[in-house]
């Protein structure tokens, strides 16, 4: 197991119950001794970006559920560190946050691909110890971040293929049912 930093992934456990979390990924952005956080790849929110924010009419951006943590911010994670300043880079070829005026010039004038940039209302976040504690109680299975998931073309199989990515057992665990009882 791949031990929980920036960059890693938190995938979440077959049979977690956790409504915010149930088959979802988590791309952690940092991982401290006093907490961490991250946002939640593969759950789409009701409202595109445009419904969500002035600046950005006409774009229909999806937007993700980061997490349950103050679901009334906006954050982003983008490939574009040569033209989206202030971001930092989380791991290889992924920046999390940078001047968001930058980023509705660079969407109005259709110079960044959508593909290449995402959106998420809160974030997931983690108390002192608390993280430590799932993984324990092995809630999460953790991997390596590939700008390939993170970006996935198809969110909604984030999930599958973060475990097919992992290979063997894991790559079984993707037709696990949602409640063991029912296997």
């Amino acid at each position: 197991m791949v031990q929980p930093a920036p960059g890693i992934l938190l995938i979440a456990d077959p049979f977690l119950k956790d409504p915010n979390f149930k088959r979802s990924v988590v791309f952690l952005c940092e991982h401290q001794n006093e907490g961490s956080f991250g946002f939640v790849l593969n759950k789409t929110f009701t409202y595109t970006l445009d419904e969500l924010m002035s600046g950005f009419d006409g774009h229909e951006l999806p937007v993700f559920v980061g997490g349950p943590v103050q679901p009334d911010t906006i954050h982003f994670l983008h490939q574009y560190p040569h033209l989206i300043p202030d971001g930092f880079e989380v791991a290889p070829g992924i920046y999390w946050g940078g001047d968001l005026e930058v980023v509705k010039t660079l969407i109005n004038s259709n110079i960044i691909d959508a593909d290449h940039i995402r959106f998420f209302i809160g974030y997931s976040g983690w108390s002192n110890g608390q993280l430590t504690g799932e993984l324990e109680e092995k809630s999460w299975i953790t991997a390596e971040a590939t700008t390939n998931l993170v970006f996935h073309d198809k969110p909604g199989n984030i999930w599958k293929d973060s475990l097919r990515h992992l290979g063997g057992d894991y790559e079984m665990m993707v037709n696990y049912p949602l409640d063991p009882q029912f296997n």
